[in-house]
């Protein structure tokens, strides 16, 4: 009978095992492991409310902590990366993060006794741990940058510095310029660049070919405002970029610019 029981107190246990999870946060300054049940019971948890959630397309209320609160030290002008179950790669600079006024960023925390809704098209929620934002317009946040499913936050050198591969030239254009940031806040979440980057969700833009090379400029265009118009595919996992809120016409032209640009200065990875 105590055998029985036992495992019959396993087996109820198993839901709460399965959601059991931990995000580690890495300062610089020492390594913090945070599981659920700690971000919790934080005296600064509170609930917060999302008008128009990035993963869930729709209004959304959570249990969220300040994601400043966790990141003693930070200085304004560190770098931080953010990194998903996934593989996908945020990369944002300290000083919107550590903003007062305006958009704030909220580390959104999963409950295991009340999970999140899957996501569409999705066997899995959002969490168990996901980076959203209170009024992000007033520092221009965009969709890339509201990693869900995130495993780790750490402070490193910014992308320039780990990746010279990916950075035009001195002599390249403004519009270049402009594409590579705009490449940098969009693309590189899932992309590689000439072999250099941390992000494993989507094909490498450079190597063998850059999409430049092999796509008419409209049908690229159109690809990225919706991957599904060029080719339709149930279990395709790039977004896309439809709406001029998350990526403006010039911005659009500018990373294309970067691209073109890019096509000449391959690099062996």
């Amino acid at each position: 009978m105590k055998p029985l029981l036992a495992a019959c107190l396993l087996w109820l246990c198993l839901p709460f095992v399965a959601h059991a999870a931990q995000l580690r946060i890495d300062t610089g300054h020492g390594v913090q492991d945070w599981s659920s049940a700690q971000l919790l019971a934080r005296a600064d948890a509170r609930e917060v409310a999302i008008p128009i959630d990035v993963a869930y397309r729709r209004a959304m209320r959570y249990r969220a902590v300040p994601l400043r609160a966790l990141l003693p030290g930070l200085a304004k002008g560190e770098h931080l990366q953010f990194v998903a179950r996934d593989g996908f790669v945020a990369e944002m600079p300290a000083g919107v993060l550590l903003n007062r006024q305006g958009a704030q960023a909220w580390l959104a925390v999963e409950d295991p006794a009340r999970p999140w809704p899957a996501l569409a098209a999705k066997a899995d929620s959002a969490g168990p741990f996901y980076l959203v934002w209170t009024n992000p317009q007033a520092a221009q946040v965009g969709p890339e940058q509201w990693p869900y499913q995130l495993a780790s936050i750490r402070v490193l050198a910014g992308a320039d510095e780990r990746f010279p591969a990916i950075v035009p030239h001195a002599d390249a254009g403004a519009d270049v310029r402009r594409g590579f940031e705009v490449f940098k806040r969009t693309c590189f979440a899932c992309h590689t660049m000439n072999g250099e980057g941390d992000a494993q969700l989507g094909p490498d833009l450079n190597l063998p070919y850059n999409p430049t090379e092999y796509l008419r400029a409209d049908l690229l265009r159109g690809f990225i405002r919706n991957p599904q118009s060029l080719r339709r595919w149930p279990q395709a996992r790039m977004s896309g970029f439809p709406t001029q809120a998350s990526l403006s016409d010039a911005d659009l032209d500018a990373v294309l610019a970067y691209l073109r640009y890019m096509a000449k200065h391959k690099a062996t990875p």
